[in-house]
């Protein structure tokens, strides 16, 4: 199995960050590369569509409001991979009351493509939309 983890320092107070981002439908408020989501099976499922048209589904399978994270499993995804799960996780950082630690996480099974190659994507894809949230809280 393979993993991947980004973090990125933010400029905004825990809670601000996870009122944006704790939302497992909120997606497009922080990421522009991906303009729509659906929920379905009442919040416990999203359908995402990128800028391209293209589809990703993902079912929440783990929720913590109080620790301030949660993980996903992908459903159904145009990427190289297989038993993909993933994990957002806000952290307050220490002296530094309006500042927030967004962590993204991953792990998953190449599948069509080398072990490198599924940890590139999936570092530059968590790289990518915490620069992206960074833009959007520094407003």
């Amino acid at each position: 199995m393979a993993s991947t983890s980004v973090s990125r320092i933010v400029p905004a107070t825990p809670e601000k960050v996870w009122a944006l981002v704790g939302g497992f439908d909120a997606l497009p408020d922080w990421l522009p590369y991906i303009p729509e989501s659906t929920a379905l099976e009442g919040g416990r499922v999203r359908r995402l569509r990128n800028q391209e048209g293209g589809a990703v589904v993902e079912r929440l399978v783990a929720f913590d409001e109080a620790e301030r994270h949660y993980s996903y499993a992908i459903l159904e995804a145009p990427f190289p991979v297989d038993g993909y799960l993933s994990t957002i996780r806000v952290h307050a950082v220490p002296g530094h009351e309006n500042a927030a630690e967004v962590q993204w996480s991953g792990r998953f099974n190449p599948d069509g493509a080398t072990e490198d190659e599924v940890v590139e994507l999936f570092t530059g894809i968590y790289r990518d939309g915490l620069e992206a949230l960074h833009r959007t809280l520094a407003g």
